[in-house]
This record gives C-alpha cells, structure tokens and sequence, in this order.
C-alpha cells in the first residue's frame, strides 16, 4: 500500500490534559453548582492557574501570606491550624476532595492559619482576581460561591459547638459522623474509612488527650459500634452514633 493511501494518524488523547478540566473532575458536582453550561464550564476552566501537587507533610500556604488564590482539593486531604498563644498547633479542621481551602484570607488579604497536606494531594488553584471578575457575571457561579461560604461559617460554628458542650464521648461520635457524611457525599463508603489524621491530630481538634482519644476508639470498638483497624475504621452501628451525636442516647 502506497504512502497516499493510509489514514491519517489520529492526534493523540492528552490524558492528563483531559482530566485537569473542570468538566471531567470527579468531584466538579461538590465543588461546582450544577446547571452551569459548556460555555460557562469553559470561562471556570480558563481561569484556573494550575493544579498543584502537595506532597504529606508540605504546606499549600502559611499564617501572613498574601491572599492570591483559593484552592479547591481534587484528591487528599489537608488540616488546618493556628498557633494559640502559648506557640503551640490548634486544629481548626480537615478538608478534603471537593471542598475548598484559603477562605480565611479574603477579608484581610492574608492567611490566618496553615494548611499542610496529610497525604500526597492535589488542588487546582483558583486566582480570587480573576474569580471575582467571573462571579459578576455567571450568578449561578455566585450564588454557589456564597453557598460555599456558608458553610464554611455554619461548620466552624458547629466545631464551637462541640467543643463547647458535648461530653467526650458524644465530641467523637460527632466526629466520626461528620466524616461518614463527607465521604458518602463524594461517592464513597460512609461505613468504612481510613482516618487520614492522626490521634493526636484528633485530639487536637475536638479538645482531647490523645489518651482519651485512644480510650474512647476501645470503648466504642469494645461496644460493637465500631471495627478499628489502626486507622481503618467500619461504622456498625450507625443509628447508635447519630444518637449519641444527636444527644438522644445517654450513653456515658
């Protein structure tokens, strides 16, 4: 067969390319409204700036940097904290896939808590600027945007609340609750995850020792309500945990 008579070659599929696209993400449902249109999921793809990998460990940004961009996380998941006023970590929260990080900075152009990866992870950076600029003029975009940040306000206030009144017990299953929540929303298992934290970190977090923390995953492993694996963990007994959540067990 003569050079003139074979097809052509077809261009080759860019994978990575493809996958970077708003439109294609796993987790665009939770991190963008829906009902925005292939136009206007093409302007959102033009104004992102990267995907950034962030290795377990490393920082996506620190107290007192400027406010350039927001972060919305495509995979893994971070903790954010403060330092108190005696220099020492204060767990503010942990984010994952779908949910967005630099909030804080808005208001004063500048950080005010630290954002380190607890897993190799990966965000797509959203410069604010140019954020703005397309939230004026897609108000589906708009409204999504001050969904976001509501709940942003109505978690932290959540997190005031269960460190200001619940007992120990009813502080963890609290916590155990709202992660099966989160994953379930993004598709996963609600009964059975790993913590990506640490006990420490937990500990941290809700306002226990890490001893209390160990206690508490024994006693609830001792009770049939959980199934702990060094940090896999399979909810048994769910309606229990929302009880106790909920205040409606009396369980000590």
């Amino acid at each position: 067969m003569t050079p003139e008579l074979l097809s052509p070659t077809p261009p080759t599929l860019n994978v990575e390319a493809l996958r970077a696209r708003c439109s294609t993400c796993s987790m665009h449902q939770l991190c963008l409204p829906m009902g925005l249109d292939v136009g206007d999921m093409d302007r959102l793809d033009q104004i992102i700036g990267r995907r950034r990998k962030v290795a377990r460990g490393a920082s996506l940004f620190r107290i007192g940097d400027s406010f350039q961009n927001l972060y919305a996380i495509r995979l893994g998941h971070f903790k954010t904290y403060q330092i108190n006023p005696g220099g020492e970590e204060q767990v503010t929260g942990f984010q994952m896939a779908g949910e967005l990080l630099g909030m804080d900075a808005i208001s004063a152009d500048r950080h005010h808590c630290n954002a380190v990866a607890l897993e190799d992870s990966e965000v797509c950076e959203i410069p604010f600027a140019s954020l703005e600029q397309l939230l004026g003029n897609m108000p589906t975009l708009l409204r999504h945007f001050h969904r976001m940040m509501s709940q942003e306000i109505t978690r932290e206030q959540s997190v005031m609340l269960l460190l200001g009144n619940m007992q120990a017990t009813q502080r963890f299953a609290a916590f155990i609750v709202n992660l099966a929540s989160r994953y379930e929303a993004r598709g996963y298992s609600g009964n059975n995850f790993q913590l990506r934290m640490s006990r420490e970190e937990i500990g941290n977090y809700l306002g226990l020792t890490i001893e209390s923390v160990s206690r508490l995953l024994s006693k609830f492993k001792k009770e049939g309500w959980l199934r702990v694996s060094n940090r896999e963990i399979e909810i048994l007994q769910p309606a229990k945990l929302k009880a106790i959540t909920a205040g409606t067990d009396t369980c000590k």
